[in-house]
């Protein structure tokens, strides 16, 4: 068999595939004449069917591709550890209005926490720079890649030239990625449970900023695994000690006894991106730095 042959028949990783791929039919099959029968949806190749694909029955097939399709790409550029930044969209950096203010008092409040922006930028700086050491394989910030803390995570890796992960996802509003994820570590979820799953999969650290519905439930899931030892025991920081002693009494929670007083000891509250930065460090201290 001639060499060109052969060549067609590997694929990109150079192993040995005799059979036709299905890359390969599906340009073919766009080739074909316009007919009756190659016109009518039951005609399309199933995996190419983006209707088909779209369906209600096919909620199981859609759930096991948005798992895969991060998990593949992260494990291709061989990423194996993360720091995972949660917190508001609403938060501005400093310096910018606050766009979602409904009142004078919001305007105030979410103005006010831009210092949380900073920290969060710092942090992720902090974080990128470590990685570096690591070949940014290990200790890659993560966020949910929209704006407010999030934008200034990636923004934190992006001042240092570091790679940073963003998972969006699809909102009835506009939610685009912003500018400073690493675009081919940019994606985007249907799945709430599935975007949720990708954060801890990975995860060496959580740090959760002021935020609003979306953050406590990030946070809440999070928590209940390591609690229960579904996930183990990670640094949980808590940025914004006056925040959450005003918004979340767990004190309250332990002494009423739907938690552990022990399980008060599974979160730490910092308030500055150094503080919070030395926690992990010396919890993964073993590693060389």
């Amino acid at each position: 068999m001639a060499k060109g042959k052969t060549d067609s028949l590997r694929r990109k990783d150079g192993a040995w595939a005799p059979l036709e791929s299905s890359r390969t039919d599906k340009t073919r099959a766009l080739q074909v004449p316009d007919t009756p029968q190659t016109l009518s949806p039951s005609y399309r190749l199933a995996y190419a069917d983006n209707d088909f694909l779209c369906r209600e029955e096919l909620r199981p097939v859609r759930l096991q591709l948005e798992l895969l399709k991060v998990e593949m790409a992260l494990t291709e550029r061989d990423i194996r550890s993360t720091i995972v930044l949660f917190g508001g969209a609403r938060i501005p950096a400093p310096g910018q209005a606050a766009w979602a203010a409904r009142n004078e008092i919001q305007k105030r409040n979410l103005e006010a926490a831009s210092v949380y922006y900073d920290e969060a930028r710092k942090f992720a700086r902090l974080c990128s720079e470590w990685s570096a050491n690591f070949d940014h394989r290990e200790y890659v910030v993560v966020t949910g890649g929209g704006p407010g803390v999030m934008e200034a995570g990636n923004r934190g890796a992006a001042d240092v030239g570091a790679p940073s992960i963003g998972l969006n996802i699809v909102l009835p509003h506009e939610q685009a990625p912003n500018i400073y994820v690493t675009p081919d570590l940019s994606f985007n979820f249907h799945y709430f449970a599935l975007r949720k799953m990708h954060f801890l999969m990975r995860a060496k650290a959580l740090a959760v900023f002021p935020g609003g519905f979306g953050t406590m439930d990030e946070m809440f899931e999070a928590i209940t695994l390591i609690q229960t030892g579904r996930m183990a025991r990670i640094p949980f920081l808590l940025f914004g000690a006056e925040f959450w002693r005003k918004v979340i009494n767990f004190e309250a929670l332990a002494e009423f006894g739907t938690i552990s007083p022990e399980d008060l000891a599974l979160m730490q509250t910092v308030d500055t991106a150094d503080e919070a930065f030395k926690i992990v460090q010396d919890f993964y201290r073993e590693e060389p730095v």
